[in-house]
């Protein structure tokens, strides 16, 4: 093995750790614990969501150990992105955004704490297309990095070897870390920066999965659907005539027993959404109007 090539190898990724130390901030949490984010802007800062604490003002440890004041600025469960705007702008060097790569090295970065940088070294597992969350939010890409990751890390910023920025960390279903792509920040952060939060598209039902009733299992052409268990008032469930009972096949022909792409099928606000329904032993057509989910 080449010893210069390795020591070549280790300074560029130290010098690279140098560099993002200014980008990354440390929000203190109770007990003496914290959690990194990612700064995105001179004045606001990108952190994992579903981390965050429910209120609205934090102290951040910026680089060096400098202390500022931020305050929430919005919240959106759906991407898993929070977004602080700092008391002050911050001079930092910004990466460009560049797509995450599978089988290509990541380098995963969170604050230390006291305006230090924890460093991670691995690889992009997966690279996927776009999903869609449990909580209804749309993700422009499905990346999972093999790699280990402390949870004051989460929050922190992804970037691959070259230097450009793939996203920011946080963790998935059994611990597995997944970076919210830099794509899905850049298109969620203008709503949250300006109202706090993102629209989302809403019919007003809670819905239970269960199976199609045999008789009715070859009409349907499927093996399951959704119980509406619950309905808002005046939602646009209510207006279109939903009952409770009712056995919702499709909206906008998504299957509706798969509940995380029926959210994704929401997310059109305005739009018409077709509802096949089975009501006492038949097969009816119902048609709503996707409303913004209320805040």
């Amino acid at each position: 093995m080449n010893t210069d090539l390795l020591v070549q190898f280790s300074s560029a990724l130290a010098a690279r750790a140098a560099v993002v130390r200014g980008a990354i901030a440390a929000i203190r949490l109770a007990d003496g614990r914290h959690l990194s984010a990612t700064l995105w802007q001179a004045d606001v800062a990108i952190a994992s969501e579903q981390s965050l604490p429910r209120r609205d003002e934090f102290e951040l440890v910026l680089a060096g150990g400098a202390v500022a004041k931020a305050k929430l600025a919005g919240r959106d469960p759906g991407t898993n992105i929070a977004a602080l705007r700092l008391e002050r702008p911050v001079d930092f060097q910004s990466p460009i955004n560049a797509e995450a790569v599978a089988g290509a090295f990541a380098l995963a970065y969170g604050a230390d704490g006291a305006g230090g940088v924890r460093a991670r070294l691995g690889v992009v597992n997966t690279a996927g297309s776009e999903w869609a969350s449990s909580a209804g939010g749309r993700i422009d890409r499905y990346i999972v990095l093999d790699i280990a990751l402390a949870r004051a890390e989460e929050g922190g910023p992804v970037l691959d070897a070259a230097g450009a920025r793939l996203g920011i960390t946080t963790f998935g279903p059994r611990g597995r870390v997944l970076v919210i792509p830099s794509a899905t920040i850049e298109r969620v952060l203008p709503a949250l920066l300006k109202d706090g939060r993102v629209a989302r598209g809403w019919l007003g039902i809670g819905l239970q999965p269960v199976a199609v009733p045999d008789a009715l299992k070859e009409q349907a052409g499927q093996p399951g659907g959704a119980m509406v268990m619950s309905i808002a008032a005046d939602s646009p469930a209510a207006k279109a005539g939903l009952v409770a009972g009712d056995i919702v096949l499709s909206v906008n022909g998504t299957p509706a027993y798969r509940l995380r792409r029926i959210a994704a099928a929401l997310s059109d606000i305005g739009r018409p959404a077709e509802l096949r329904v089975i009501r006492g032993g038949k097969l009816v057509s119902v048609q709503a109007t996707i409303a913004a989910r209320p805040a």
